[in-house]
């Protein structure tokens, strides 16, 4: 397998990977499909956005996001089904509660640690210890400029302790049990190692003294782009779009079973990032996952990064054999 150089390096050398736009496919069926698959995109980020921008004080708030984030999810995976990108990758009865069982950590254990000692906690020790009002700027800047600088910033923080994950072994081994997935569905960014789940979510958006309104269209930025990155569906997804933010294509070349296109597009919703500091590949791959595509499990998943790292200290501390003549 020869590969296609993008920049310095060989993509798809070792695995499939197809580089390129205009190599993926298209939305196949009549004008109608292809018409609500190439403006959903948009269209839901308008509306959330709008929602979010108008919507009154009394309903603006963190329980509202929750419920309008799961709506939008079920709403994804009825698409899924509806329009897949790869059979290969449709959702199956194991899948999905493997799933689930991700999910429900998400919400429960890993956003009580969060709370005691996440991005919020530190940020809110650091505002305490330093005079920050320097800042207090920013609330005077229009609402959507707010929110996109606070998803900005937050997604640069994201971006490079991602690619920190890809680069530095102990983050690695932390990270390295979600590139064992080997399918796209809408709850597969769940999946992986709750030290990976915590590190992956600290970022310095906090620091900004912003109102609660921006920080709520800042996390619909997130809704309505970043959750893209693990669904199964096949849009035809605007060129402006794809050059500005991430899409399902480019994640699924992360997630690639060929290592060089691993360490590409390493951003969560502004893959323009990724253009920025020349990482990013635009392409998508149907075969993902490491070491051939083998699954891991749950209680593989909760353990690797700690076992993997008892197993290195072990080698690199073990006494040498000594050697017995022989008589």
């Amino acid at each position: 397998m020869d590969g296609v150089r993008v920049g310095k390096r060989i993509i798809g050398a070792q695995a499939p990977v197809t580089v390129g736009w205009e190599n993926i496919p298209k939305v196949q069926g009549g004008p109608l499909k292809r018409f609500v698959f190439t403006w959903f995109q948009p269209a839901a980020l308008l509306a959330l956005v709008a929602f979010w921008y108008y919507a009154p004080n009394d309903i603006a708030k963190a329980s509202t996001a929750i419920g309008i984030g799961i709506g939008f999810k079920l709403l994804l995976l009825a698409m899924e089904w509806v329009n897949p990108r790869h059979d290969s990758w449709r959702l199956t009865w194991k899948e999905l509660v493997t799933d689930l069982f991700y999910v429900s950590l998400g919400y429960t254990v890993l956003r009580m640690i969060d709370g005691y000692i996440g991005d919020g906690a530190m940020i809110e020790a650091i505002q305490n210890a330093f005079d920050w009002d320097k800042l207090a700027w920013f609330v005077g800047l229009p609402l959507l400029v707010q929110a996109v600088l606070i998803s900005f910033i937050f997604d640069c923080g994201q971006y490079w302790m991602h690619r920190g994950m890809h680069n530095w072994y102990p983050l690695w081994l932390t990270h390295a049990p979600h590139h064992y997935i080997t399918q796209l569905n809408i709850n597969k960014g769940a999946v992986g190692n709750p030290v990976e789940l915590f590190l992956i979510g600290l970022g310095i958006g906090g620091f900004f003294d912003f109102l609660p309104r921006a920080a709520l269209l800042a996390g619909t930025l997130g809704l309505a782009v970043g959750t893209y990155q693990h669904i199964n569906v096949r849009f035809n997804t605007p060129r402006w779009w794809r050059f500005i933010f991430n899409t399902t294509e480019h994640h699924s070349v992360h997630h690639s079973q060929d290592y060089e296109a691993t360490r590409s597009n390493y951003a969560g919703t502004w893959i323009i990032i990724d253009r920025l500091f020349g990482t990013c590949v635009d392409g998508e791959a149907e075969l993902l996952g490491m070491e051939g595509g083998r699954r891991m499990t749950i209680r593989e998943t909760m353990v690797f990064p700690f076992a993997e790292a008892w197993k290195n200290l072990k080698q690199k501390f073990a006494r040498p054999a000594i050697a017995v003549p022989a008589e």
